[in-house]
């Protein structure tokens, strides 16, 4: 008995110990470099070769980019910052707009001695990225963004009407006492309602990130980066105007974004690669990082392609269903890119042509993620049938209403 409590308790403290922090090598250099945007914006990086920045999310700082940039500085220089407000970068009371972020970002780049890099960005940094890129455009030679939305660029106010992303309203003096001493809490909603694998992050990760959090200001600066997506829409929606032409490659968790991370990008961008990570949710690092590293290592290391460019949803004979036609999740929340019909995101569900009225007329998007999925695909045919039938009642009743 008294054997097998001991090695019960090796096998538990192994366990325990097995997992740590995630931190950036330790060769890396740091600086805090000052932005003349008003912040001061600690940085840390490493290596030799081909430059590629990293921007992080929320929830998180620059450490969550550890798996990569081990990875990267092999053969590349990694410059990896933490965005404003986070970390251990400034928290001013202002300048939380991405396109304000991107000037910092731009700061660090020229303050280092680069100039023209690769970006690649996770959530909240995707908004970063994408200011950079279209401001900065002649200084991205290769763009990668994961599993998030883009303020003001469609579908984003579909997006808008999920309530798994409550948090995007949530701020302000009263959010920062109602978190304040609970910050873990807060946070743990927001990793568990994204994830696709309940164990990740790991309790080391999160109590490593919750400290972060919790430092003086910590939270007021987190809510800042959500306050701020009225003005990051206005100006994304002029952004636009002026589509990005360097290669993009889109990568969403197959249980959050999946393929609606391609279907953001090609509103704003003309030669996207998308790809969907079979089992991840949302915490792509966290939860598969040996397959998302060695996806965004051949994308930036690969030879120039020019992607094919997806139909739009504007197109004369095809329409997408409207946030009317498809019900958000009530209960739990596997990403916001869901649709609450069988896994399948609204960016799954077809452009389906306007004068169809049986099964046969419909057609699977080409190239879609969920093609080997047996119960996605009864899913999706159950959704057609549904919409078969809603437009076959319309028709004959119109064809009643002429018979009068």
């Amino acid at each position: 008995m008294i054997r097998r409590f001991l090695a019960v308790a090796l096998f538990v403290l192994a366990t325990g110990s097995s997992q740590a922090q995630p931190s950036l090598p330790s060769s890396f250099q740091a600086k805090t470099i000052h932005s003349p945007e008003g912040a001061d914006i600690f940085v840390r990086w490493g290596g030799s070769g081909p430059i590629v920045v990293l921007i992080h999310g929320y929830a998180e700082n620059s450490d969550s980019w550890a798996p990569l940039a081990a990875d990267l500085v092999k053969d590349h220089t990694v410059v990896v910052p933490d965005l404003r407000g986070i970390g251990r970068s400034s928290k001013p009371a202002d300048g939380y707009e991405k396109k304000t972020q991107a000037k910092d970002m731009r700061a660090v780049v020229t303050s280092l001695g680069y100039d023209k890099t690769f970006v690649v960005a996770h959530d909240i940094g995707n908004m970063v990225a994408y200011a950079y890129a279209a401001m900065y455009p002649d200084k991205v030679a290769r763009l990668v963004v994961m599993d998030a939305p883009i303020p003001g660029i469609d579908p984003w106010n579909e997006i808008l009407q999920n309530p798994g992303v409550w948090h995007f309203n949530f701020h302000g003096p009263d959010a920062e006492r109602l978190v304040a001493g609970r910050e873990r809490i807060y946070l743990d909603r927001i990793w568990n309602d994204f994830t696709g694998d309940p164990g990740q992050p790991d309790e080391a990760t999160r109590n490593f990130f919750t400290a972060t959090y919790a430092q003086p200001g910590g939270m007021r600066a987190g809510f800042a980066q959500f306050a701020a997506f009225s003005q990051d829409a206005k100006d994304n929606k002029i952004f636009e105007q002026t589509k990005l032409t360097m290669p993009v490659m889109a990568v969403g968790g197959e249980k959050s974004f999946g393929s609606l991370q391609a279907v953001i990008m090609r509103h704003v961008a003309t030669n996207v690669r998308e790809e969907v990570v079979a089992g991840s949710g949302h915490w792509l690092m966290e939860e598969r990082p040996a397959y998302t590293v060695a996806v965004i290592r051949k994308f930036l290391d690969g030879p120039p392609v020019a992607h094919t460019v997806a139909r739009s949803a504007g197109d004369s004979n095809e329409e997408r269903f409207t946030p009317a036609e498809y019900r958000f999740p009530q209960v739990g929340n596997p990403g916001t890119g869901s649709s609450g019909i069988g896994g399948i995101a609204p960016s799954d569900l077809l452009l389906l042509p306007r004068r169809a009225t049986n099964l046969a007329d419909y057609a699977l998007r080409q190239g879609r993620s969920f093609r080997p999925y047996a119960q996605r695909k009864a899913s999706l045919k159950s959704a057609i049938e549904i919409e078969v039938r809603a437009r076959q009642a319309a028709k004959l009743a119109k064809q009643r209403k002429s018979r009068r």
